[in-house]
């Protein structure tokens, strides 16, 4: 037995918390019964489930893209303030898709969605390593690399953050490697492999040393390269990528 809301988020684009909106907005049904309570449980191999008017079942299939996500796109569905994101490059077959995680306004590189929430999730929530090319003004700082190499534990870790961001504190975990490539008095440029994606983590992590990032790209994660992707386009993952992620979500869901 599943929780509802669970079951949903399982096996559809939907999140936990838009799902708990269909529900209590009367659009799901249980073997042809309207559901509005929350807590509610499904049996996955019984119970047949639709939402406005559309099956969901349990399923092993999913697809996975890789995405080169531009500078001055949003990883969004809408911006208020009528900003770009990536649903307006992306093609049409990928609007339904559910990014893995965020990169800022000011990011690029890789970006993976996929059209399936429990992937979305176990990837988010993964300490697979995440790997970034960095571009700070001015030399490595003292006590950066100690930092890298150790971790760091902030109280105010606000320098960095985006203005209207709740994040105060923050822990940084050590890096998983680094490789200092340029140390300049203007400008160093840095490769970090991290395991974590919490809010705006690299720059507010170089903004402790008062080091502005001017340049951050994402150029893999979990093992899932950009490689030569072009610029705001698409590719789906490879055979051994798939096998890869299989063999990931077999350790994850066990």
């Amino acid at each position: 037995m599943m929780r509802l809301n669970k079951f949903i988020a399982h096996y559809s684009t939907y999140s936990r918390r838009e799902a708990d909106r269909v529900i209590e907005a009367g659009y799901v049904r249980i073997n042809g019964e309207i559901i509005t309570n929350l807590a509610t449980q499904v049996d996955e191999a019984r119970d047949q489930v639709y939402v406005s008017g559309k099956h969901v079942a349990p399923t092993e299939k999913f697809t996975v893209i890789v995405y080169n996500k531009p500078k001055g796109e949003l990883v969004t569905k809408k911006d208020p303030q009528g900003r770009r994101t990536i649903y307006d490059t992306l093609a049409k077959e990928f609007r339904h898709f559910i990014p893995v995680g965020r990169l800022d306004f000011a990011t690029e590189g890789l970006l993976l969605l996929t059209d399936a929430s429990r992937i979305a999730t176990a990837l988010m929530t993964s300490n697979l390593e995440r790997i970034y090319k960095v571009k700070i003004k001015g030399a490595i700082a003292e006590g950066m690399e100690a930092a890298m190499q150790n971790g760091l534990n902030l109280e105010d870790a606000s320098a960095g953050g985006h203005k209207e961001s709740e994040v105060v504190g923050m822990n940084f975990a050590p890096f998983y490697a680094y490789k200092i490539m340029k140390n300049k008095h203007d400008f160093s440029v840095l490769k970090i492999a991290i395991g974590e994606g919490q809010n705006r983590e690299v720059r507010r992590f170089f903004a402790h040393f008062g080091a502005d990032v001017v340049d951050l790209r994402r150029l893999s994660y979990g093992g899932i390269e950009l490689n030569n992707l072009p610029e705001g386009r698409t590719r789906y993952l490879t055979r051994s990528e798939y096998a890869k992620l299989r063999d990931f979500l077999k350790g994850v869901e066990a």
